[in-house]
């Protein structure tokens, strides 16, 4: 059996997170290999990340990131506010992040050993959110925005422009971070959604005692309403939250959204 030091025990702990019985356990039977004691350490505490796999990751953190005309978000998922505001935490959901805009979204795969040892680490079931990337079209312009909360991003939102600048792609970012719309037009509901709603809006104004013969101005008029919505709604029929005399539809002035992407912890 190779031969190894209090040193080498110390080591494999900090790398790992191990106790210091199981990492002297790791390399005794591993016969000192480092590699393998940390591999061997790696699936025992997986094996017992099963047992912590039903409990619901609702904490965590969302990374942004730029790479030239690339943006991608990337959510990392935990169970507590304080793994999820941990420096090694944001910092891999960072890292993620980065690694999808340089490489495409099956790239997040490759760090999939450096979040399973972050589980041993933390003692937590973390796991990988939503990830998104946006590739802007040739002459279009993407912005971004990402509130930060508690020592880590909770909301980013990415937004591509067709004949407009960054500082408008940057407002309707902002925008979408506050009034989080379901959709980019009122034409992308579904009908079987429109036509719930308004089924609900008529029978709350016939209940009201409203005139059956204004039934349907009055069904519209509220229907209008709640495509206007926030948080829901199209974004094109959103008051815009710098100006509410006015539609985000109509600040853009000729400008085009494209396609939008929100992440947002826990949504």
């Amino acid at each position: 059996m190779a031969e190894f030091s209090a040193r080498d025990v110390k080591a494999l702990r900090d790398q790992t997170g191990a106790g210091m019985m199981d990492a002297k356990r790791a390399l005794t039977e591993n016969d000192g290999d480092f590699a393998a004691a940390a591999r061997w350490l790696r699936e025992k505490g997986l094996a017992a990340q099963e047992k912590r796999s039903d409990r619901q990751s609702t904490e965590g953190a969302v990374a942004l990131a730029v790479h030239d005309d690339v943006v991608a978000i990337v959510e990392l998922r935990c169970e507590t506010d304080f793994v999820a505001k941990s420096s090694a935490f944001t910092e891999l959901a960072d890292e993620l992040a980065a690694t999808v805009a340089e490489r495409g979204e099956d790239a997040a795969a490759d760090l999939a050993e450096r979040l399973d040892d972050m589980k041993v680490t933390l003692r937590e079931n973390l796991e990988l959110g939503r990830v998104v990337r946006l590739e802007a079209a040739p002459g279009n312009v993407l912005d971004t925005y990402l509130h930060v909360q508690n020592d880590r991003g909770k909301n980013a939102v990415a937004v591509e422009l067709a004949g407009g600048d960054r500082v408008l792609a940057h407002d309707v970012a902002v925008h979408i971070a506050f009034a989080r719309p379901a959709h980019l037009t009122r034409d992308e509901f579904s009908p079987e959604v429109v036509a719930a709603k308004r089924q609900e809006l008529e029978n709350l104004s016939r209940n009201e005692g409203k005139p059956e013969q204004a039934l349907p101005k009055i069904v519209e008029g509220r229907l209008n309403g709640f495509f206007k919505e926030r948080p829901g709604g199209a974004l094109l029929d959103q008051p815009f939250v710098k100006d509410e005399s006015r539609s985000v539809g109509q600040v853009l002035d000729g400008a085009r959204v494209v396609r939008f992407a929100q992440v947002e912890v826990g949504g």
